[in-house]
């Protein structure tokens, strides 16, 4: 299967899911949060895949997690994660250990993988002593980088 590139911003909008094919459709900064566009890895150069070629193209294209190519976040990853984790050690009405548990818990919620529902069991735990407040704000900053087995458990 052939793969065209894709253009995201670093919040994780999607630019153009056929940067290289449908270059007219590119811009250098998001029409939505102003941030740069980028169309590969920052940290190993790889093109962002984009939308299929060959075939059939996805229709509702979404911002991949993590490189196909090194593994790593993205940055609109990356930055979901470190404000869930921020936001994590900001609260004041769960003890140390939850803390440790909502860290390990974010981490692991964006990857496929079948530790992701069990992650998404504990942090819903949780969620249920920071009050609903506090998880419409964790839910505001992952929900666009959750695995599919974590939003079935958070969003059933």
């Amino acid at each position: 299967m052939n793969y065209d590139v894709a253009q995201i911003c670093e919040n994780g909008h999607v630019i153009n899911s056929w940067s290289t094919s449908s270059p007219e459709h590119n811009e250098n900064f998001c029409n939505k949060c102003g941030m740069p566009t980028i169309t590969n890895c920052p940290h190993c150069k790889a093109a962002i895949r984009g939308n299929i070629l060959d075939d059939y193209p996805i229709l509702n294209f979404e911002a991949p997690r993590f490189c196909s190519n090194c593994g790593n976040p993205y940055p609109w990853t990356q930055t979901r994660l470190t404000a869930a984790i921020e936001l994590a050690g900001e609260l004041e009405n769960v003890d140390e250990n939850d803390k440790a548990i909502l860290v390990k818990s974010i981490n692991d919620m964006v990857k496929e993988t079948p530790v992701a529902p069990i992650a998404a069991t504990r942090f819903k735990r949780i969620m249920v002593k920071v009050g609903t407040t506090t998880s419409l704000m964790f839910r505001d900053i992952l929900v666009d980088v959750l695995s599919e087995a974590a939003r079935k458990v958070l969003f059933p």
